[in-house]
This record gives C-alpha cells, structure tokens and sequence, in this order.
C-alpha cells in the first residue's frame, strides 16, 4: 500500500523562512504598491496568503475578504500561479487576522457541527484553487469577546482538521494539506488561548508574532520586537522580547522543530512628551504620525524607516535592536544589524526557522532604501542559510 507523508519544507540541513503577503497592500499608493508580481520567489520556502475570512451565517466557511481575491485571474490565482516560478514553493491561505475578530471564528468553533461544516469545506476550497494548505490566523481564541471555551474548541478544531487533511491524502493520493498556525507571544493571550502541547502536535508549523510586543497604545517608549530582555526591566516587562515568548511556548510543550520565529519587516513609532528624554522608557504622548505610504499611526515599514533624514540611531547591545528618533518622535525598528543577531540566534537555539511579516513592508522594489530589493528578507534568508553551512 502507498503511504503518503507530509512534504518536509526543505532540505533537511536548512531552516526555512517562511513570508507571509497581505491582499490590502494592493491600495497602498505610488511605489508602494504590492501585487503578486512583485513577490521574488527565490527568497521564501512558503508563501502565505493573508487573509481569508470566515462566512458570518451557517454554514460555516472560508470567504474571500478583498473583491478580486477569487475567480478567473484573481489575486488567489495569481498568488498560487508563482509555483510555476519555483516547482518547490507551497502556498497556503491564511484565515483571519485582526480585523476579523472573533465573532465568526467563536460561531465556527462553536459546535462539532459547525466545526465539520469548516473543515469538510475548506478541504473543497484549498483545493480548488491550487492552495496547499491552511494557515490558522485568528486573534484570539478566548480573547477579545471570545469565551474561554474557545481555547479548548480551537484544540478540536485542530485536531479535526488533520484528520479529515490525512483521511483526503489517502483517500486522493495527493500531498496533505498544511495545516500552520500564527500565534501569540504575550503570556496573558496564550494561557488563555492555547493549548500548547496538544496544538502542537498536530500542527506543521507554529509561527510566533514575535512582534508587537510594545508600540504607541504605551505611555513610554519601547520596542516592536527586542531579542533579548534588558537589565532595567522587571516582571511583566521583562517577559516583552523574542527570546522569553519562544521559550515560554517551548517549556510548555511545543517542539523547537515546529517553531518559526516572526520578523517584521515594520516599526512602531512614539511621540516623545521630552525631547531631552529620548531613550528606553522615555514618556510618549501616542503614537508617532502616519506616513505617506502606510498610513496608519505608530506604523512604519522599513522602506519608511530608512529614508528618514536627522534621525539618530542607537543600537542597544542588551536587546540587540535598534531605534531612531528626533526632537519629537522615537521609533524602534529591525534592520540588518538585529536581523542577524536573530538569526543566528534561531540557529544556535535549533529553532525550526523565520516567518517574515510582511514582503510588502521590506523596501521590495529598492526604489526607497538604495539597499537593492528586499534588502531585510534577502539578509535574512542569506544569513540563515550562512550560519546553517557553518555549523
């Protein structure tokens, strides 16, 4: 009898990054503009389709969100059309996202009815357009107007899903559908949103939103995503960095060989009260002001960052990140010096590998940065790949 395995990422002696494309950054102005042609394959082992959603009514199902999502030449197409580029690459649709919520996703996991309705369905639409798996990308169970027994839901879910995605394989002969998750770092959102072991087992890939962790909603300044803990915080603040939210979710029972570390390809800005206060922790009154491209207060992606003129740059050694700022505006951010720290870190931590959010936030076209195209991810998936061959 044929027996049919889950296809490995890649080779066993890499570590494979993993990149994540969003169907809005379609409408982002001038240069700024992103589409599925502007994707370089050569730099991601998957690329993952964010976001599909939830249909609000039963029966329960995946829904595009953007109008020229499906259909004949549509944004789905012509994201799954970049196989032809690269025969290796597998594409996955990932369902959710912050905008969504939590309304639909608490309805679809409500029942074992209205589960199955999901997972029987989407077997139907991953396929049928040319996706290889399903991305998990909900924010969050048991949070956020989800009912705690949404942690417990989400395991089934899990569960039944890669039943039903093995049962199809052997039943059609074809590769098994993924079946990924995008997770929390925060130790408050995970407790009462996962459970870990459980999860982790069935899941392919767990990708950490190692990101976020602090931005304009705080009163003082600190970083988007730090490696390392620094020695002024305590408590709850030390737990804000890279290396405590991989670990948490390690000691809880998740293999390091399943866990992708997230890099953002993105900053998040403050407005300093001082401007002789310009440090970790100085006071901020907000978020800084949105830019040209991004537009969205607090937020700046890489291509924004680094055309900033009369901004000084600190790279603190205990967090191993940068930050800019000016007389009025602070902004903690990743770039070539960090990225690195990271990924080397991933390696000597044996971690599975990176998971990008987003290619549309790197400076892609390298019309902005004078750094050529995807400055940050092609560092990264270089460096990753450099620190692999010389271990």
């Amino acid at each position: 009898m044929l027996s049919f395995k889950r296809a490995a990422s890649v080779e066993a002696d890499r570590k494979p990054v993993v990149c994540y494309y969003t169907n809005w950054s379609q409408y982002r102005p001038g240069d700024a503009k992103f589409i599925s042609s502007d994707i370089d394959v050569s730099l991601c082992d998957d690329l993952i389709f964010a976001f599909a959603a939830l249909s609000g009514s039963r029966p329960c199902t995946l829904i595009p969100v953007e109008w020229n999502d499906d259909g004949p030449n549509g944004m789905y197409e012509q994201f799954t059309s970049l196989k032809i580029l690269k025969p290796s690459l597998r594409t996955l649709l990932s369902v959710g996202g912050w905008s969504m919520g939590t309304e639909t996703m608490t309805l679809m996991l409500s029942t074992a009815e209205t589960r199955a309705e999901f997972v029987t369905s989407s077997i139907e639409y991953l396929r049928s357009r040319n996706f290889d798996g399903l991305d998990l990308h909900f924010e969050y169970p048991g949070n956020h107007g989800s009912p705690p027994e949404d942690k417990q839901r989400f395991t089934s879910l899990v569960q039944e899903l890669r039943a039903a995605y093995d049962e199809e394989s052997r039943r059609t002969k074809q590769t098994p559908l993924l079946i990924t998750a995008a997770v929390s770092a925060v130790r408050t959102i995970i407790t009462s949103a996962y459970e870990i072991e459980e999860i982790c087992s069935e899941l392919d890939s767990i990708g950490l939103m190692s990101y976020d962790f602090e931005g304009g909603w705080g009163s003082s300044t600190g970083h988007n995503a730090q490696l390392y803990a620094r020695s002024a915080q305590e408590s709850y603040n030390a737990e804000l960095n890279v290396e405590w939210a991989a670990d948490y979710w390690v000691s809880q029972g998740c293999p390091k060989s399943k866990l992708l570390i997230g890099m953002p390809m993105y900053g998040r800005g403050f407005t300093l009260r001082d401007p002789d206060q310009n440090g970790f922790g100085a006071p901020a009154g907000g978020p800084s002001p949105s830019m040209e491209y991004t537009r969205e207060a607090g937020f700046l992606s890489y291509y924004e960052i680094c055309t900033l003129s009369n901004v000084n740059r600190v790279f603190d050694e205990e967090s191993k990140v940068p930050y800019v700022y000016d007389e009025s505006v602070w902004i903690g951010y990743d770039d070539d010096e960090s990225l690195r720290n990271k990924v080397e870190w991933v390696h000597e931590e044996g971690l599975m590998g990176v998971m990008v959010w987003a290619m549309d936030l790197d400076d892609f076209s390298g019309s902005f940065c004078d750094q050529g195209p995807y400055p940050l991810i092609s560092f990264s998936a270089g460096s990753l790949e450099t620190v692999v061959s010389e271990s």
